[in-house]
């Protein structure tokens, strides 16, 4: 049988489908890997600009102290990873930050707490970070933990335009990473956020010591979302020491390019992030999560607490590959245009 037939032989599901079943992904994943890349580039190309990345970066507004125990997170109060909690970070330094990742090229300014939940009196401070982000001319993003009630609300009359709050994992692996808050709650806020008319940005980690079902697992519950998430950030374990995921055995790199080409193909019109972990992961691994279909990454030398390539290696990355940032020019070396 050709590889050719192999490519349409493999489940195909329409865009407003209702379900991808676990099985159908992991049919996905086993096809030959150029087969994959091949399909994935279809379905990118059918909705997106092949030469176009969105470019976001990410500020921690209040770094450490956390009271969850997510196990990949050195913001853990209860793990000594070196981090050391600080208060929320003021208004002007934000707003400079948010400068110069516009000044830099990025299209998104997404902003980090490390709250198991906002307080009411915190989340006025970050409103108002929003405001102005906005004000300068960038889309806003937020994560701060789970939402209760009527914090969404409040977001979206800040005139916040995308949520995070990922998933991180298949519901049969979850209480292997994380025990102090339930999957459900993670679904329960991102209900609250669609229902205000916020856009969702949700993804998850891979190379937590999941099998491949698995990863599959998570893809399904990302794709099966109604309607699934405009952002799909998808992380490769940045392992930190004092974690409990340290010293986990790390995932094939052309495991994850497989990651990446299965969200594309089964949530053809969202942006598909590569967002943690690219600094180890070298060009050529990057250049074929492009291939797949990544079309986001985060830009900047930090994000939240772990490193990030620099800017100076992403334009000469995108360079390289005849890439340009969605809607505004880096700098002519990059020969960016704007959209």
């Amino acid at each position: 049988m050709s590889s050719q037939a192999l490519v349409f032989q493999t489940p195909v599901k329409p865009v407003n489908a209702e379900t991808w079943p676990v099985d159908d992904i992991v049919a996905l994943f086993a096809l030959p890997f150029n087969d994959l890349l091949y399909r994935a580039q279809q379905v990118h190309r059918e909705y997106h600009n092949p030469g176009e990345v969105e470019l976001a970066t990410l500020l921690s507004i209040k770094t450490g102290g956390c009271s969850e125990d997510c196990g990949y997170c050195p913001q853990a109060a209860r793990y000594d990873t070196g981090v050391t909690a600080q208060k929320m970070l003021p208004l002007e330094t934000v707003l400079q930050a948010a400068r110069e990742a516009k000044a830099h090229g990025a299209n998104r300014f997404c902003m980090g707490a490390a709250w198991r939940e906002p307080k009411d009196r915190d989340l006025e401070k970050v409103e108002e970070m929003v405001r102005e982000v906005k004000a300068l001319g960038l889309e806003t993003c937020a994560t701060l933990g789970m939402l209760g009630e009527g914090q969404a609300e409040k977001l979206k009359n800040a005139g916040l335009d995308y949520y995070n709050h990922n998933l991180d994992t298949a519901p049969e692996f979850y209480g292997d990473v994380i025990s102090t808050r339930e999957y459900q709650d993670r679904l329960n806020t991102l209900e609250r956020v669609r229902n205000v008319g916020i856009k969702v940005c949700c993804g998850g980690i891979v190379g937590m010591g999941e099998s491949r079902r698995q990863r599959a697992g998570l893809i399904a519950q990302l794709a099966n979302l109604d309607p699934y998430p405009e952002s799909v950030p998808v992380n490769n374990l940045v392992q930190v020491e004092g974690t409990p995921l340290h010293g986990t055995d790390p995932l094939d790199p052309l495991e994850f390019v497989r990651t990446i080409a299965v969200a594309r193909i089964t949530m053809p019109k969202a942006r598909v992030r590569l967002s943690a972990g690219r600094r180890q992961m070298g060009e050529a691994v990057q250049a074929l999560c492009f291939l797949a279909g990544a079309n986001s990454i985060f830009y900047g030398e930090k994000l939240l607490t772990t490193g990030n390539p620099e800017v100076d290696e992403d334009r000469a990355l995108l360079e390289k590959l005849g890439l340009r940032a969605r809607g505004t020019a880096i700098d002519a070396r990059c020969d960016v245009t704007p959209s």
